[in-house]
């Protein structure tokens, strides 16, 4: 873990529980992109840095899920580095506490304030293409979280963030997390199509070919969401839904479990609904889902 591994002449990632991209600007400066998930991450990645004398000039953060942004603060305080993130994600960079609460759907208990959900704040600026060193692209990935951005290097490498899990982890976890169905499954379609040197994605092996792994994304989802139309054959409300899918899929309920889930199967439920396969209506003080 944490061993870093170069894919072109430029690019490299480091291998951890989310892979953290490094990129060459010159001999000697380099840039991040993301940090890890605490400050023990940040720490291996600094050794990294002056094991090769490098010195790190910005960390550009893909979304900021606390995995993504974790070691932003340590680096940041250690090098004076800027952090740059895209959008919504700059705001939950500068307020971590808005993933759990978010997540939650209101204030999280002393269960769901920890570093997997909640990484420590760091001085974060927007990400703009004026702040992207000389031959960076940045591709929209929406749908995984509110703003994510991927990123394209001078030598043609992109890194995927999370809009894509390994056939392990689905096969496992069977519900991704995903805040957005129809623009998950949009960009998912979308990156079937890119051509690039090598591909990154944080939470599935480097790959030369992508495209076989995002339409198994693809599939995965259109499968939950037949499922849940199934469950919803009578009128249910939430609660019971997604009890029904942890006992289909042997999952284990615990607050991480809760509120990562639950938040997907309302998005779930929302797609469906405005796409016309659900209905909902209200009894006896009530939220009831139902198959159309």
């Amino acid at each position: 873990m944490y061993e870093l591994i170069q894919v072109s002449e430029q690019s490299y990632y480091i291998q951890s529980p989310a892979k953290i991209g490094l990129v060459k600007l010159n001999d000697k400066d380099v840039c991040l992109i993301d940090s890890g998930n605490d400050k023990d991450a940040g720490r291996k990645i600094r050794k990294i840095l002056d094991e090769n004398g490098w010195h790190l000039i910005a960390i550009y953060n893909t979304h900021s899920n606390a995995d993504h942004i974790g070691g932003n603060k340590y680096l940041q305080g250690q090098t004076g580095c800027k952090i740059y993130v895209p959008g919504m994600e700059c705001d939950f960079t500068r307020h971590p506490v808005l993933e759990p609460a978010f997540l939650y759907g209101g204030y999280p208990c002393k269960d769901l304030r920890h570093k997997f959900l909640m990484a420590q704040e760091s001085d974060a600026e927007y990400l703009t293409k004026n702040v992207l060193p000389e031959g960076f692209q940045m591709i929209s990935l929406p749908g995984h979280f509110f703003d994510m951005t991927g990123f394209r290097t001078p030598d043609d490498v992109i890194f995927l963030a999370d809009c894509l899990s390994s056939r392990e982890t689905l096969d496992k976890y069977q519900i991704g997390f995903i805040y957005d169905i129809a623009a998950y499954i949009k960009t998912l379609e979308m990156v079937k199509t890119l051509d690039a040197r090598m591909f990154v994605p944080a939470h599935a092996a480097a790959t030369e070919d992508i495209a076989p792994l995002a339409q198994f994304n693809i599939d995965k989802v259109l499968e939950i969401a037949d499922r849940i139309t199934e469950i919803c054959r009578e009128p249910l409300c939430f609660e019971v839904i997604l009890q029904k899918l942890f006992d289909m899929y042997g999952l284990t309920m615990n607050f991480e479990q809760y509120v990562l889930v639950g938040s997907t199967v309302r998005s779930y439920l929302a797609w469906l609904k405005d796409t016309g396969r659900v209905s909902a209506r209200f009894e006896h003080c009530m939220l009831l889902w139902e198959r159309t």
